[in-house]
């Protein structure tokens, strides 16, 4: 099915957002998705063709970028902050809601890594929701010291109080990288990330390998399985077996604790889907499956 892609823009926190907007050709008001990227991406970081893939369905995707991410407005530039991006969210629904062009009464989220965890908890406050699809989700941050170890906790808390002082004394921000080689110290350093993240970005992005340092203090407090039991909507949980980036036992818990959930765990890491095409078309049978049922 051919389709459309639009700019639409929204705003969160008095902060313009950036968005596409993809409708199919000849569906008149179809269901919608709204879809963001991970930990410190943009919406253009392999995420299109997943949009594409549905829209090909006859249902409409709204994708958008974050505060201070990509083409969205605001600063400092690549700051990761939980409370934020859930504002962005809700920003983002309320948005969709009232397109003219969609349904905005049979609408469904999908988030990958991080924002798999941010969708969790948006479930959770909007019941009326048709269906949500977290693929690889971040469940807890508790558990951020089984994949980055003791020792990285540590110097991650150093950096937080570091970035700041650099706040409070209006100094630019201090940035570690969001992406690291197994052994050296950043945002994601576990085995086959540096690859799996960067092979997501495109080679015109502007975007760059850093973050502020200051959402380290936060992140362990940033606990999305609390809200599953208070998800009365119907949920998709796509989880990687052999995923080095996010602690899989905490997603198993997580998904067992949501009232109506649709599991899978397949042969796969967190990055593998966008490179490797039968896991790919395997993640989207599934999930194309779930939509199709609860959105038509």
């Amino acid at each position: 099915m051919s389709f459309s892609r639009f700019d639409s823009c929204f705003t969160s926190r008095n902060t313009r957002c950036k968005g596409w907007l993809y409708l199919p050709e000849g569906a008149e008001k179809p269901p919608v998705i709204v879809m963001a990227p991970g930990f410190a991406c943009e919406k253009d970081f392999g995420l299109q063709t997943f949009a594409e893939r549905f829209v090909e369905l006859g249902m409409a995707v709204f994708l958008f970028d974050y505060r201070n991410f990509g083409e969205s407005e605001g600063e400092p530039r690549n700051l990761v902050a939980y409370r934020r991006h859930l504002q962005d969210w809700e920003a983002a629904i309320a948005h969709v809601k009232n397109l003219a062009e969609v349904n905005g009464s049979k609408m469904a989220l999908w988030g990958v890594s991080y924002s798999g965890g941010h969708i969790i908890k948006m479930a959770a406050k909007h019941p009326e929701l048709a269906a949500i699809l977290a693929l690889v989700p971040f469940a807890d941050g508790r558990t951020y010291v089984k994949t980055m170890g003791f020792g990285d906790m540590l110097k991650a808390t150093g950096a937080g109080m570091r970035d700041v002082l650099h706040m409070i004394s209006f100094k630019p921000p201090y940035c570690i990288p969001v992406v690291v080689k197994p052994g050296e110290f950043g945002g994601l350093n576990s085995l086959g990330t540096y690859e799996g993240y960067l092979a997501q970005i495109p080679d015109a992005s502007g975007w760059k390998n850093e973050f502020p340092a200051r959402t380290c203090l936060t992140a362990s407090f940033y606990r999305p399985i609390t809200a599953a039991k208070r998800v009365k909507c119907p949920v998709s949980i796509i989880m990687g077996e052999y995923d080095t980036v996010i602690y899989t036992p905490s997603i198993r818990a997580m998904a067992a604790a949501i009232p109506n959930c649709k599991f899978a765990a397949l042969p796969m890491g967190h990055f593998n889907f966008y490179q490797d095409e039968e896991l790919f078309e395997r993640v989207m049978k599934l999930q194309s499956e779930f939509l199709i049922e609860r959105l038509f």
